[in-house]
């Protein structure tokens, strides 16, 4: 059956834990309910003392009609156990609301702490690990996490019922309750052996689930491109691949933890057995009388039943401490980038010094061997280059999303790696080539780069773009909904938006990612507008396809393979006719205005 578990290897951050560190974890958690904690332990004592005393009441009520068959007994016998049925529904009320708000309460400080955790994973965490798949552990493992002290509370109040009772038994005939819990060694160890398979099954059954989550994430994400290419036969064929294996590893599951049962019913049938016969003989020699029988053979019932709900305590519990482990994995993931001091910078002019940089995705990946570059403070830097040739591997290193391997990498003469992350981030203004909005209005969208910043600031900001004449092709202007992930708009007009948001932050160093690589001449214009006043005084690296975003840099790096070859101004560059104009040539030239007056000219318009 090695075929079920194709692709479900555990993740590459996960940890083995064993149940004893499991458990304290999850008692840490637990530790601000303890006052919850104990109320519910009070009421599971005085549940299992009621639930003790009606087998009790039933044995003494047969006992006594023996002896008087009155009406009267019987309406007295009849009340108290109504009486002590109805206290017994009270206090497992009571258990069960107090220790509900308990438990939601630990799921709500660990799904925080869990999604605390995710936010502050570095981007090549995302690069390694399905979004989906660490969704899962954030929404689904937390839910089934919260199941353990439930469970451990209901066997509990199983266990204390046992006790008690037992003691009561010991009290009637010593020899029959000596042969009933000589039986008892049987079933336990039977169920304990169980722990380990349930464990690594319970264990593949999430992981499949988070595969299936993660599918089904991405085929929404893509959803338009897949109709685009008329895939979704294709992806659906892909999913019911991953649904099957799912019911696979389902049907496998059921039969592991329906296998133990009969196991254990067999025993506890043949333990019965036993003492219904040793006890009938008792009860025909005089030695126990009819209702001391009677308590035997109901105390049967009650003491088996949790002896064999150890399987399905067991088989639940390690589905929470399966899910448990997989939280616990993500929150203690090691991160790769690692800050070795906390210091905040007053001011940050920008200037930033690579200096024998060594960077690298993986082992089998390197990017930049010793590189060194000086970026001057105020200074625009753009960055040219084909696929590959480590362009953005710059920005995001100066931005502290990945880790470098070797060298240093300064900000005003401070390494980057003794600075506040969180203080440094603050001051730094980035614009992807496919920008993320979140679902609101485009004023919101802007408001993000600030959070306290007035509905009038957002607006001048926003002016500040274009000189803000692609507000009015906005539908309700500033209060249009961008839709989930801005799809309400354009490619262009979501450019806009995230230019008008980091302008509205204000950095100290801004990074421009291709940002006009996929927008039409109009608006790459009035983003050009827009770039002219931020740029001005303030340290920018610009990574571009465009000419437009090129040629008023101050300088511009040529890169090939992780290395600098050329660099200087647009004009020198083309003197030069290296590199860069061979670029210029094949992939720039076109954009320029000359080029299309031209072509307009050859084609008659």
């Amino acid at each position: 059956m090695g075929f079920l578990m194709d692709g479900l290897d555990a993740e590459a951050y996960d940890r083995a834990y064993s149940d004893r560190q499991l458990v304290r974890r999850i008692a840490d958690y637990f530790r601000p309910q303890a006052r919850r904690i104990v109320i519910v332990a009070l009421v599971i004592v005085l549940t299992s003392i009621v639930d003790t005393g009606l087998p009790i009441i039933i044995s003494r009520g047969i006992d006594q009609l023996q002896l008087d068959p009155s009406t009267a007994n019987l309406i007295t016998i009849a009340v108290l156990i109504t009486l002590l049925a109805c206290a017994s529904w009270v206090f497992n009320f009571v258990r069960r609301s107090i220790s509900s708000r308990a438990v939601a309460n630990v799921v709500l400080q660990l799904r925080e702490d869990a999604f605390d955790a995710i936010l502050r994973r570095d981007l090549s965490f995302y690069d390694s690990f399905p979004s989906g798949k660490i969704v899962s552990r954030v929404t689904s493992d937390t839910q089934a996490f919260s199941q353990v002290v439930t469970l451990v509370m209901d066997l509990l109040s199983q266990l204390l019922l046992i006790l008690l009772l037992i003691g009561y038994l010991f009290s009637i005939n010593v020899q029959l309750t000596l042969m009933t819990l000589g039986l008892a060694p049987f079933i336990i160890v039977s169920a304990l052996a169980f722990r380990r398979i349930a464990r690594q099954t319970i264990t593949q059954q999430r992981r499949i689930l988070a595969v299936v989550s993660s599918h089904v994430q991405e085929t929404i994400s893509g959803i338009s491109i897949a109709k685009t290419f008329r895939q979704e036969e294709s992806i659906y064929r892909e999913f019911l691949d991953v649904n099957r294996q799912s019911y696979q590893i389902g049907l496998r599951t059921g039969y592991v933890f329906s296998g133990i049962f009969p196991i254990l019913n067999i025993l506890a049938g043949i333990g019965t057995a036993i003492l219904v016969y040793f006890g009938g003989r008792s009860a025909q020699q005089g030695v126990i009388s009819a209702g001391g029988w009677y308590l035997f053979i109901q105390g049967l019932a009650l003491f088996w039943f949790p002896l064999t709900s150890i399987a399905s305590f067991w088989s639940q519990f390690q589905l929470g401490l399966a899910a448990s482990e997989r939280v616990f994995a993500l929150l203690d993931a090691e991160p790769k980038v690692v800050q070795t001091g906390n210091e905040k910078l007053p001011r940050i002019r920008g200037e930033i010094r690579f200096e024998n940089v060594d960077f690298r995705y993986n082992e089998k990946e390197p990017v930049l061997e010793n590189f060194s570059l000086h970026i001057h403070a105020g200074e625009t830097l753009a960055l040219v280059g084909h696929t590959g040739s480590g362009k953005s591997s710059i920005g995001k290193l100066i931005a502290r999303f990945y880790e470098f391997q070797g060298g240093r990498i300064t900000v005003d003469g401070h390494d980057i790696r003794k600075l506040d992350l969180g203080d440094y981030r603050s001051r730094l203004g980035i614009v992807t080539q496919t920008p993320f909005l979140f679902d609101g209005t485009v004023l919101n969208n802007i408001r993000y780069g600030k959070a306290g910043a007035s509905d009038e600031e957002v607006t001048a900001v926003a002016r500040l773009v274009g000189s803000g004449d692609w507000i009015t092709s906005l539908p309700n202007g500033l209060e249009t909904e961008v839709g989930e992930r801005g799809g309400n708009l354009s490619m262009g007009q979501r450019q806009l938006v995230a230019l008008a948001r980091v302008q509205l932050q204000n950095p100290s160093i801004f990074i421009l990612d291709e940002a006009t690589a996929s927008i039409d001449p109009f608006t790459e214009t009035l983003i050009q507008e827009g770039l002219d006043t931020v740029l001005k005084d303030r340290t920018s690296i610009v990574i571009a396809h465009r000419l437009s975003t090129i040629k008023n840099a101050d300088r511009i790096i040529v890169l090939r393979q992780g290395k600098i070859i050329e660099e200087g101004n647009h004009e020198s560059l083309m003197r030069q006719g290296g590199h860069y104009a061979e670029l210029y040539n094949t992939y720039f030239r076109h954009q320029s205005l000359e080029y299309i007056e031209a072509a307009r000219s050859m084609l008659g318009t």
